[in-house]
């Protein structure tokens, strides 16, 4: 989608409660009401631009109006135009891509979260000060809405429709409680979208990329001039990526497996580089999508596969979706990468196997962590580099497998100092 195809007549989200039902006319979305919630578990672009109202709005060029009272409006899908009374000093995410984003703004201090993208890898090495110690909102299969309350913010950078579409005890009478006694939603789930119900509300055509919905928060927490510096940086780590770019068309076939297999058991569960979603936007970026080795072949449920299927495709690379994560508190470490735990839960099953023995990577040595699907601008600028160097060594650097984010200073992609100084506000 370009920037032409906006909608500056998006309705609200209140809107979209009254109406329900399917899309009308001019583009009027369903809310919350009457999706399936098959394909969805707890695990593209385009965006919508508003135009100025008497009560201050958000703008094409991200800017926001701002009223007498001080109250300013920002619009985005799914949620529509959404009024803030101030600006926030206290979110709450789910997401950890929307939490990367707060961080990327330099308001770590504002955020009020217990899941952040593996911090030890990306954000300590910044000497950035973050507080995860919140009551998880993930809770007995469910989001309560006790917990939400506990947290307490001035506003959700959560999409409604998720917990809705997650949490069969909410609906929309529970979303319009939340945000008249606590603060408003304002998110949207577009890390991955390829449920049902995302497909039924128009999320593939209609959900912001990563960085449409950065500028979205930017102009939320009123952070023009970070958001700015982190726009000029993409585009100038893109512009130096895509420029050393191999133009042999000599790409190495992938495998992208999910962190969530079991190797040891023989269970494997495939994804694909072409879906939807900032979780795949370092190979996006990379051109890499024509290289999936998944490209077209059936698997179960979640991309469910085994051995014998693996070593049909037999990938040059295999990749471990998260695997930069192995060594946080979900892989039994404390936060840091573990190269011996990952060996250990990925590779040396594979090597004991009989059927996967036999696989090229696995004889190659090249069964490799990869990027963590939940990415904002920060973690995003430091995965481009660590997706380049794994599948372009000769031209970027060959990865560490030791420490695979650690990256002399002469072959970096970009000025990893600026990242601290754009965070620190010294812009």
């Amino acid at each position: 989608m370009t920037d032409d195809d906006t909608d500056t007549t998006a309705p609200s989200r209140r809107d979209y409660v009254k109406y329900g039902g399917a899309v009308v006319g001019g583009g009027l979305l369903a809310g919350c009401a009457g999706r399936s919630k098959s394909g969805s578990t707890p695990d593209s672009n385009g965006t919508e631009t508003g135009s100025t109202n008497e009560t201050g709005s958000s703008t094409d060029d991200g800017s926001a109006d701002t009223a007498e009272d001080g109250s300013y409006s920002v619009e985005m899908f799914p949620v529509g135009e959404v009024e803030f009374e101030s600006v926030p000093e206290a979110v709450t995410t789910y997401n950890m891509g929307w939490a990367d984003m707060v961080v990327s703004l330099g308001q770590a201090d504002k955020l009020q979260t217990n899941r952040l993208s593996a911090p030890t890898l990306f954000y300590d090495r910044l000497d950035i000060d973050y507080d995860n110690d919140w009551p998880p909102l993930w809770q007995d299969g469910g989001i309560p809405k006790e917990v939400l309350y506990e947290h307490d913010p001035d506003a959700f950078l959560i999409d409604p429709n998720l917990i809705q579409a997650w949490d069969d005890n909410w609906d929309d009478s529970d979303v319009e409680e939340i945000e008249s006694n606590v603060g408003p939603f304002f998110g949207c789930h577009n890390r991955r979208i390829r449920s049902d119900w995302q497909q039924e509300m128009g999320y593939p055509e209609r959900a912001p990329s990563m960085l449409e919905a950065f500028e979205k928060v930017g102009t939320v927490l009123d952070e023009r001039a970070r958001t700015e510096a982190w726009l000029d940086l993409h585009e100038d780590l893109q512009s130096e990526v895509e420029s050393r770019l191999p133009d042999d068309g000599e790409t190495p076939s992938i495998g992208l497996i999910n962190s969530g297999s079991s190797p040891e058991n023989g269970e494997f569960y495939a994804l694909y580089l072409e879906d939807n979603g900032y979780e795949m936007k370092p190979y996006r970026d990379l051109g890499l999508v024509g290289a999936d080795a998944f490209a077209g072949v059936e698997t179960g449920q979640y991309g469910k596969t085994d051995y014998e299927t693996l070593l049909e495709v037999d990938p040059d690379v295999i990749v471990v979706h998260w695997g930069v994560t192995t060594g946080s508190v979900t892989f039994g470490g404390d936060g840091a990468f573990d190269a011996e735990r990952f060996r250990e839960k990925f590779v040396a099953p594979m090597e004991n196997d009989e059927v996967g023995s036999q696989l090229t990577a696995v004889e190659e040595g090249r069964v490799v962590p990869g990027p963590t699907a939940e990415q904002g601008p920060l973690v995003n600028a430091f995965q481009t580099e660590l997706t380049a160097r794994l599948f372009y060594p000769e031209e970027f650097g060959e990865v560490d497998t030791e420490a695979p984010l650690d990256v002399p200073e002469n072959e970096q992609l970009f000025d990893h100092q600026r990242v601290a100084d754009i965070v620190n506000g010294d812009i």
